[in-house]
């Protein structure tokens, strides 16, 4: 991985050597290691869930060009992945998370209850937060999100398609334009009453699939929701909680009401946190909230 890929930034005072809303073309051009191109590594990951769509590439000889994170975090950042393959192209969003070193989750017991290691060993290595085992958590976040992200896709909620996991790295389905622009998040947006009318039920259907799926969002908020050509799509979900196995599971989705509410509260929409948790906590399979 180039220098670029390996620099880490806070959300708040990252900035991109190009300008966030130029063109892949242009952003080439300021980028001064555009070399940093590898064989695409599909036929040795974990593949997403079929049918595969269409636009993904799938030959081992595809050619991957990582243009630079277009967004950072403290978990992880995300880069931009252009795969090309006999004349076609596709932009994935590669999101890299942090090794046991410089990794940050906030409020990692919580989140992890509920979650089981294969060996006794493992476990323990865990709950002790020993360098094995903080190496381990990250790839459970990495490999619980793609597995979250399958398992919600195919049960139609407005996620991005993962395209393929790798170690601590899932690359999926970039949400945006065809030349590079990331779609904005929900927090970015000036929507009108009708947009958010609009927006709120979206999300509030994608909710329903992911308590439906025995899913709460866990850490829900405008920050991670992105809106596209009027698409509505839920991103982040490497913390999303058993509401069965998990004893604060249902606290958690109470809080996913209260914050994404509280937004469009706050656009002058008239909804319910209390209601939306009461449809959202009957749709759990098998629950006693």
């Amino acid at each position: 991985m180039s220098t670029r890929t390996r620099r880490r930034f806070d959300d708040d005072d990252f900035e991109p050597s190009w300008a966030a809303d130029a063109p892949i073309t242009d952003r080439i051009d300021d980028i001064d290691d555009v070399d940093d191109t590898t064989y695409s590594t599909y036929g040795d990951a974990t593949h997403g869930p079929s049918p595969v769509p269409e636009w993904v590439i799938t030959s081992a000889a595809a050619v991957d060009t990582d243009l630079g994170v277009f967004k950072t975090g403290k978990e992880a950042d995300v880069s931009l992945v252009r795969r090309s393959h006999g004349g076609r192209t596709v932009l994935l969003a590669a999101k890299r998370y942090r090794d046991s070193h410089h990794r940050m989750f906030h409020r990692d017991a919580g989140y992890l209850e509920g979650r089981r290691m294969r060996k006794s060993r493992e476990t323990r290595a865990v709950e002790t937060r020993t360098d094995f085992g903080r190496q381990l958590i990250a790839g459970q976040w990495a490999a619980a999100e793609f597995a979250v992200l399958s398992r919600l896709w195919s049960a139609g909620a407005a996620v991005p398609y993962p395209v393929q996991l790798a170690g601590t790295e899932l690359m999926m389905e970039f949400i945006g334009d065809e030349d590079g622009v990331a779609a904005p998040r929900l927090v970015q947006t000036r929507p009108s009453s009708a947009e958010a009318a609009g927006w709120f039920a979206q999300v509030r259907d994608a909710l329903v699939r992911l308590a439906d799926a025995g899913y709460a969002h866990g850490d829900l908020s405008a920050y991670n929701v992105l809106v596209h050509d009027g698409r509505v799509v839920l991103i982040d979900v490497p913390q999303a909680v058993d509401l069965v196995g998990n004893p604060q599971g249902f606290t958690y989705l109470r809080r996913d009401c209260e914050n994404i509410c509280g937004w469009f509260q706050g656009r002058g929409l008239a909804v319910d946190p209390n209601e939306l948790y009461d449809d959202l906590a009957v749709s759990v399979p098998g629950a006693s909230p």
